[in-house]
C-alpha cells in the first residue's frame, strides 16, 4: 500500500490551473545525507545544477501529490452531495445553449457559401438573394473578428443565422412593394435557402447511437452522468471513483443520511468551539461574531429541517430522491446507465469436438481371433462407432466429429466385442471411458484407463485416444477459479469460469456445471475493474488472488496458478475496457521515483488489504477542511470543464453543474459572497484571455457581493468579513479596469453585437460597478464622461486596426493616383465600420445618441487628416477627387448625426473651390465650342439637330447631372450652384438660337425666287435645332424657385420669335415663288398687246402643228414645286406641329395672293388659259394642302371662297361662248382628274 502522503505518486492527471501557494524558498542544502558538511560545489558546476534539478523534481512531485489528493478529497465531498442532495435540485428553467463552432466547422461553412456564389451548388436564387449571401460571405465570414469569435469559444450556428437574417431584414425592408408577395414571405424564403446552404450534403436526421457526455450537458442528468461529469472535471480514475463509491457505501441511503447527521453534528461543534474560543474570522465591525456564530447554528438548523423533510427509506436506494429525468431525452441520459442486464439464454456458446481412437491395451479377456470395436458419444448427440478389428490387435485411428453447446461436456467411450451366442441380443461390453474435457486440455492423444465391469479379467485395460475441442470465437477465455461475490458467487468455492463475450460491448463472466448448456450464474463485466490483490485470509482454496470491483459490488477470484492469474487478469481487463491497467504484483513494486518515464500510479489501490488511503479520505471530517478553498478550486475546474466543452455556454453551468455546486455550497457551509468572489475571479480571467463570457452573469455575481458587502443580505448572511471586503474591492477596480477595455474595444470583444445584447449589458454593468454603494446611483455625467472617453480611445484602436487591415502605407514618395485611390479604399472601409457600428452596436449606446455621433467623428478626423494629405499632392485642375467626395458625401448625408457635422463640413470646405473651379471652366469651354461649332457647322443633320447643338446640349445636360449627383448638402450652395447652372444654359441657349437664326437668314436671301426653290437640308436642321432648344430648356434653363418663369420665359419667347420670324420668312419665299407665277399669267390680261399677240400666235400655229396648252406647264411646274417641298418639310422637321404650322401659314398667304391677283382684275374677263391654270393651281394646292393636314377651316377661308366663285363664274362664261374651250377642266371636277 502507497501512503497517501508518499513521494512516490505523481498523480498524472493533475490540472496545472489548481490554485495553490508557492512552495517557499529553503536555503541551499549544504550537508549530505549522512549529516556531515560536504564541499560546496560551485554555483555554475555540473553538480549544483544537478541537485537543483532534484530538488525542483522533488518539490513538483510534491505539489502534484499534494493536488491529486486535495481532488480526491473533493471528489468525495462531490460523491456524497450527488447520491444523497437534500438542498438543491438541478433547474429546468435554465437558457439552453449552443452548440459551439470550430475552425474546422468555419471552413467548411465558407466553402459552402463560396460553392453557392460559384454555382456549384443546386440551390436556385434570384439575384437579390445572391447579392445577399455575397455581402454576408465578404463582410462577415471572412472577416477576422468571426475567427477570433470562433477561436474564443462563444460562437454558434445560431450567431451566423442572426447575423444573416439581420442583414437581409436591412436588404428586404429597402426592396419595392411587389404585389401579392409580401416582405415576410421573401425573408422566409432567404431563411430557408441560407439554411440549406449552411447544411451543405449533411444528413440531419442521421445522429449518432452514443453521445458523449459534453454533448448532454444541457440536460437533466442522473446520478451516473453526475459521477462520470465531475470524474473528468477532477481528474478522478474509473477505479478509484469505484472505490470509493463503495468504500462511502453510496448505496446504502441509511448511511448517507448518517453521514449528514455526523456532519451536521460536526458542525454544530464546531460553532460551539469557535464561540468558545473566540477564533472568528475577522469582520469589518466587531459586533459580527456574535452574529456569525448564530449563522453557523442557522445554516446548521436549516440544514437539519431539509433533511427532517425527506421520507424516511426502508433501505436500498431512495427512488424518490433520484435526479429528475427528461422524459423529452431518455436516449441521450440512457448511455450513463447500465445496459440492459443479459439472461442466461443471451449467452449461447457453441462447440466442435473431435475424437480420435488410436488403440486399446492390455485386453486379454477375449480370444486373439474375436471381433473388437469402440462407440464414442458426447451428451446429448449422437453415437458413432470405429471399424471392426481383431482382438489381437486392436488399433483403428477412427476419427469422430461432433457439435454440443455445453462447455463441460461428457464424453462417453466403450470397447465392445462380438456377442457369439445364438440367443444374445448386444454385443458384449469390454470397458469404458468417460471424460470431461474443456478447450484447454490436450491435443495430443494421451491413455486413459477404462472402467471394466467386476468379473473382467482386464484390470490394466487402458485406451489411447485424443479429444479436441474447438474455442468458439465468442469466448475469451475459460478454466477453474475460487470465488466469492456479494451479488453472485455467494459462496467460495471452485467453479467452472468461461469469459464470453455478447456483443462488441457485452461481456458475461458465467459459471458453468457439467453438462449444462446454460451458465449457472454470470455477471456482466460492464464498469467493473479488475486487478491483482493478495491472499485473503479465511478463504481456503486458492493460490493467487484478483478482484473486479464495481459500485456496490466487489468479486474475489482467486486461482492456483500465477500464469493463470495473469491470462484471466489480462482476459478481464480487456473485456472491461477500463483505462487503468493492472500491473502484476512485482512489477507493480518497481517504481521511478522521478516521475518522468513510467505513467504514475494511483494514491489509492484496488488491492482490499490496502485501504488505508481510502480510508483516510472518505473518514476526514469534513468540518476540519477549509471548503472556501477546496470550493474555489472545485469551481475553478468545473468551470475550465465547462468552457471547454462542445457548447458555447459564456460562463454559464451547465444544470447538473449548478445543482452539485448549490448543494456543496449548502451541505459544507460556503459562503455565497466567497462563491461569488471565486466566480467572478475566475470569469474575469477567462474574460481578459479573449475569451466571450456574458456580462449578465458577471452583473448577477457582482451585484450579489455588493449587497453583501454593502449589508443588504442577499442570501441572509449578515456577517462582511475582512476578507470580503478587500476581495471584493479588489475585484470592483480589476472589474472596471476590464469592463472599460471591454467597451473601448466593443468591435472585437462583441464582433458583430454577439453575443446577443452584450455590449449593452457591459454598459449596465459599468454603471451598476461604479456605483459606490447599492442605493446611490452614478451621476449621469460620470458614466457619459467614461462612455465618451472609451469612444475616444476606440476611434483611434479602429481606425488603426482598419488601416492594419487594408494594408495602407501613408508614403510621401507614392504617387497622387495612388494615394487617391488607397484613400478611395479606406473610405469604403470606413463607412463599412460604420454601418456596421450602427447596425450592431448603436442600440447599445441609446441613452446617449449623440456618444456613437462622436465617437464617428473622432474616427472620421483621423481619416480626414490623411485625405487631407493626399488632396493636398493632387495636381492642379484635376479632377479625379470628385469620386471620392461623392463616396463620402453620398454616405454623410443620410445619416442624420453625421449629416452637416464637423467632417461633413470639412469635407464641403475642401471641395467647394474645386466645383467652383470646375464650373468656371466648364462654361469657358462649352462657350468656346459654340463660337468655333457654329463657325464650322455644315449643318448636317445628327440625332435631333446639328453637331454643334448636340454637343451643346449633352455638355449643359452633363454639367448638371454632374453637380446634381453631387447631392451637395448644403442648401445655400447647393441652390447657388442650380441658379448659375441654370443661367449658363439660358446664355449658352439663347446663343445658340441666334446664331442658328442668323445662319437661316443667310440661307434665304440666297435662295432663288422661281419655281425651281427647293427648301435645303439645312434649313430643315436649322428648323430642328430650335425645336430641340425648346424642349431642352425646360430641363435646363428650368429652376425649382421662384424665378423658374424668368429664366424659362425668357428663352421660351426667344425661341417663339426664333420660330415666328424664320415660317414668315420661308412663307415669304414661297410667296415670292407663287407671285412670279402670277406675274407670267398677268400677260394675257384682257386689251393688252402681248395678249392679242400670244392668241394670234397660237392659234395660227395650231393649224400645222401640235401646240401645247399655254399655261399647263407652268401650273404643273408651280404645283410640282409645292408637292416637293411639301414632302421635305414634312421628312425633314423633326416636329410634325411646326411644320403644320408652315403649310399654314404657307397656304393662307397662297390663297391670299390668287385673291388679290384676281380682285385686281374684277373689271376684266379671264383669258382662257389664265382661267385653266388658275383652276388647276387652285384645286391642286387646295388637295395637296388637305394631305397635309391643314385644317379645313383654313382650306375654306375667305380668300378661298372668293376665288372658288370666281373662277366658277368665268369657267360659266367661257363654256356659253367657247364651248369646250377648258378642254374638261373644271372647278367643279377637278377632283378626278390625274395629278
Amino acid at each position: 500500500m502507497l501512503d497517501p502522503s508518499s513521494s512516490e505518486e505523481t498523480g498524472g492527471d493533475s490540472d496545472p490551473e489548481v490554485v495553490q501557494d508557492p512552495p517557499k524558498k529553503k536555503p541551499a542544502a549544504s550537508s549530505g545525507q549522512d549529516g556531515k558538511q560536504t564541499e560546496q560545489p560551485p554555483p555554475g558546476g555540473p553538480a549544483g545544477h544537478r541537485e537543483d534539478e532534484e530538488k525542483k523534481d522533488r518539490e513538483r512531485i510534491k505539489k502534484e501529490e499534494e493536488e491529486r489528493r486535495m481532488k480526491l478529497q473533493v471528489y468525495v465531498f462531490v460523491l456524497r452531495c450527488v447520491s444523497y442532495p437534500f438542498n438543491a435540485k438541478q433547474p429546468t428553467d435554465m437558457t439552453r445553449r449552443q452548440q459551439k463552432l470550430n475552425k474546422q466547422q468555419l471552413q467548411a461553412v465558407k466553402e459552402r457559401f463560396q460553392a453557392f456564389l460559384n454555382g456549384e451548388t443546386q440551390i436556385v436564387a434570384d439575384e437579390a438573394f445572391c447579392n445577399a449571401v455575397r455581402s454576408y460571405y465578404e463582410g462577415f465570414l471572412k472577416s477576422e473578428r468571426v475567427s477570433r469569435m470562433v477561436q474564443s469559444g462563444g460562437c454558434s450556428a445560431s450567431d451566423f443565422r442572426e447575423v444573416f437574417k439581420k442583414n437581409i431584414e436591412r436588404r428586404v425592408r429597402s426592396l419595392p412593394e411587389i404585389d401579392g408577395l409580401s416582405k415576410e414571405t421573401v425573408l422566409s424564403s432567404w431563411i430557408a435557402k441560407y439554411d440549406a446552404i449552411y447544411r451543405g450534403d449533411e444528413d440531419m436526421r442521421r445522429q449518432p447511437q452514443r453521445v458523449h457526455l459534453s454533448a448532454v450537458s444541457e440536460l437533466i442528468l442522473s446520478k451516473e452522468q453526475l459521477y462520470e461529469m465531475f470524474q473528468q472535471i477532477l481528474g478522478i480514475r474509473k477505479f478509484e471513483h469505484q472505490l470509493l463509491y463503495n468504500a462511502c457505501q453510496l448505496d446504502n441511503v441509511d448511511e448517507q443520511a448518517a453521514q449528514i447527521r455526523r456532519e451536521l453534528d460536526g458542525r454544530l461543534q464546531l460553532a460551539d468551539k469557535l464561540a468558545r474560543e473566540r477564533r472568528c474570522p475577522k469582520f469589518i465591525s466587531a459586533d459580527m461574531e456574535a452574529l456569525y456564530i448564530e449563522e453557523l447554528r442557522s445554516s446548521v438548523n436549516l440544514l437539519m429541517a431539509n433533511l427532517e423533510s425527506l421520507p424516511v427509506s426502508k433501505g436500498g436506494p431512495d427512488l424518490k430522491q433520484k435526479l429528475k429525468r427528461s422524459s423529452l431525452n431518455n436516449s441521450f441520459l440512457d448511455m450513463g446507465d447500465e445496459g440492459d442486464l443479459l439472461s442466461k439464454a443471451d449467452v449461447v456458446l457453441s462447440f466442435t469436438l473431435e475424437i480420435v481412437i488410436v488403440e486399446v491395451q492390455g485386453l486379454k479377456s477375449v480370444a486373439p481371433n474375436r471381433i473388437v470395436y469402440c462407440t464414442m458419444e458426447v451428451e446429448g448427440g449422437d453415437k458413432l462407432q470405429t471399424d471392426q478389428a481383431e482382438a489381437s490387435r486392436p488399433q483403428w485411428g477412427t476419427q469422430g466429429d461432433f457439435t454440443t453447446t455445453h462447455p463441460l461436456p461428457s464424453v462417453k467411450v466403450k470397447l465392445f466385442t462380438e456377442s457369439t451366442g445364438v440367443l444374445a441380443l448386444e454385443d458384449k461390453e469390454l470397458g469404458r471411458v468417460v471424460l470431461t474435457p474443456t478447450t484447454n486440455g490436450p491435443k495430443q492423444a494421451e491413455l486413459h484407463r477404462m472402467v471394466v465391469p467386476k468379473s473382467s479379467q482386464d484390470t490394466e485395460l487402458r485406451i489411447k485416444l485424443a479429444v479436441r475441442v474447438d474455442k468458439p470465437p465468442n469466448m475469451k477465455h475459460c478454466g477453474y477459479l475460487y470465488t466469492l461475490g456479494q451479488r453472485v458467487w455467494k459462496r467460495w468455492k471452485r467453479r467452472y469460469f468461461v469469459l464470453v463475450q455478447v456483443s462488441q460491448y457485452t461481456f458475461a463472466m458465467c459459471s458453468y456445471r457439467e453438462k449444462k448448456a446454460e451458465p449457472q450464474e454470470l455477471m456482466q463485466l460492464d464498469g467493473y475493474t479488475v486487478d491483482y490483490c493478495d491472499p485473503q485470509p479465511g478463504l481456503q482454496g486458492g493460490r493467487v488472488f484478483f478482484n473486479a470491483v464495481k459500485e456496490g459490488d466487489l468479486v474475489m477470484f482467486a486461482s492456483d496458478d500465477e500464469q493463470d492469474r495473469v491470462l484471466w487478469v489480462q482476459a478481464m481487463y480487456r473485456a472491461t475496457g477500463q483505462s487503468y491497467k493492472p500491473v502484476p504484483p512485482l512489477q507493480n513494486k518497481a517504481t521511478n521515483c522521478r516521475g518522468d518515464n513510467q505513467k504514475p500510479v494511483s494514491l489509492i489501490s484496488l488491492d482490499p488489504s490496502q485501504r488505508q488511503g481510502v480510508e483516510e479520505l472518505i473518514s476526514a471530517a469534513p468540518c476540519r477542511f477549509d471548503h472556501a478553498a477546496l470550493f474555489a478550486a472545485l469551481q475553478k475546474h468545473t468551470l475550465q470543464h465547462r468552457m471547454n466543452d462542445s457548447f458555447s455556454c459564456l460562463g454559464w453551468f451547465s444544470p447538473g453543474q449548478v445543482f452539485v455546486l448549490d448543494e456543496y455550497c449548502a451541505r459544507y457551509g460556503v459562503r455565497g459572497c466567497h462563491r461569488h468572489l471565486s466566480y467572478l475571479k475566475d470569469l474575469m480571467e477567462y474574460s481578459e484571455n479573449k475569451a466571450l463570457v456574458d456580462p449578465t452573469l458577471l452583473h448577477y455575481s457582482y451585484a450579489f457581493c455588493a449587497s453583501h458587502v454593502h449589508g443588504n443580505r442577499p442570501d441572509g448572511m449578515g456577517t462582511v468579513t475582512r476578507e470580503e471586503k478587500e476581495q471584493f474591492e479588489a475585484i470592483r477596480s480589476r472589474l472596471l479596469s476590464l469592463l472599460e477595455n471591454q467597451i473601448t474595444h466593443f468591435r472585437y470583444c462583441f464582433p458583430f453585437g454577439r453575443p446577443d445584447g452584450a455590449l449593452k449589458a457591459t454598459l449596465s454593468l459599468q454603471e451598476r460597478v461604479l456605483m459606490k454603494d447599492i442605493t446611490t446611483p452614478v451621476p449621469p455625467e460620470e458614466m457619459k464622461t467614461l462612455v465618451q472617453r472609451c469612444l475616444e480611445k476606440a476611434a483611434r484602436i479602429n481606425y488603426s486596426q482598419l488601416i492594419q487591415y487594408a494594408q495602407i502605407e501613408v508614403v510621401a514618395q507614392a504617387t497622387p493616383e495612388k494615394r487617391l485611390e488607397d484613400m478611395m479604399r479606406l473610405g469604403e472601409l470606413c463607412m463599412e465600420v460604420l454601418q456596421q457600428n450602427d447596425e450592431h452596436h448603436s442600440e447599445a449606446f441609446l441613452w446617449w445618441p449623440e456618444m456613437m455621433a462622436e465617437h464617428a467623428e473622432s474616427f472620421l478626423s483621423l481619416y480626414g487628416a490623411d485625405m487631407d494629405a493626399a488632396l493636398q499632392v493632387q495636381p492642379v485642375d484635376s479632377w479625379d477627387s470628385f469620386p471620392l467626395f461623392q463616396l463620402l458625401n453620398n454616405f454623410l448625408r443620410n445619416d442624420p448625426h453625421l449629416c452637416n457635422a464637423t467632417f461633413h463640413k470639412h469635407l464641403q470646405d475642401l471641395f467647394v473651390p474645386l466645383v467652383v473651379r470646375y464650373i468656371d471652366l466648364m462654361e469657358s469651354s462649352i462657350a468656346q465650342s459654340i463660337h468655333r461649332g457654329f463657325e464650322q457647322e455644315t449643318w448636317q443633320s445628327v440625332n435631333n439637330g446639328s453637331a454643334t447643338s448636340e454637343d451643346l446640349f449633352w455638355k449643359l445636360d452633363a454639367l448638371q447631372m454632374f453637380v446634381l449627383d453631387l447631392h451637395w448638402p448644403e442648401p445655400e450652395f447647393a441652390k447657388h450652384l442650380e441658379q448659375r447652372l441654370k443661367l449658363m444654359a439660358s446664355d449658352m441657349m439663347e446663343a445658340c438660337v441666334k446664331r442658328t437664326k442668323s445662319a437661316f437668314d443667310g440661307k434665304m436671301q440666297k435662295a432663288s425666287k422661281s419655281t425651281d426653290f427647293r427648301v435645303s437640308l439645312s434649313v430643315c436642321t436649322m428648323f430642328n435645332v430650335l425645336m430641340d432648344a425648346k424642349k431642352q430648356c425646360s430641363k435646363l434653363c428650368v429652376l425649382d424657385g421662384g424665378q423658374e418663369q424668368q429664366y424659362h420665359s425668357k428663352i421660351d419667347v426667344l425661341i417663339d420669335e426664333a420660330f415666328k420670324d424664320m415660317i414668315s420668312s420661308l412663307v415669304s419665299k414661297f410667296a415670292a415663288v407663287l407671285d412670279g407665277v402670277l406675274y407670267k399669267l398677268s400677260r394675257y390680261d384682257e386689251g393688252t398687246l402681248f395678249s392679242s399677240i400670244l392668241s394670234f400666235t397660237v392659234k395660227t400655229a395650231a393649224k400645222y402643228v401640235e401646240v401645247p396648252k399655254p399655261g399647263m406647264d407652268l401650273a404643273d411646274t408651280y404645283i410640282t414645286f409645292v408637292r416637293q417641298n411639301q414632302d421635305i418639310l414634312r421628312d425633314r422637321v423633326n416636329d410634325e406641329m411646326y411644320a403644320e404650322k408652315v403649310f399654314d401659314q404657307w397656304y393662307t398667304s397662297s390663297t391670299k395672293a390668287v385673291c388679290v391677283w384676281l380682285t385686281d382684275r374684277l373689271d376684266l374677263q379671264l383669258h382662257m388659259y389664265q382661267l385653266k391654270t388658275l383652276i388647276k393651281i387652285v384645286k391642286k394646292t387646295y388637295r395637296d394642302f388637305r394631305l397635309q393636314g391643314v385644317l379645313d377651316a383654313t382650306l375654306n377661308n375667305k380668300s378661298y371662297e372668293t376665288i372658288y366663285n370666281r373662277l366658277t363664274v368665268e369657267e360659266a362664261t367661257v363654256a356659253v361662248k367657247a364651248g369646250d374651250g377648258l378642254q374638261g377642266i373644271s372647278m367643279r371636277d377637278s377632283d378626278e382628274e390625274d395629278n
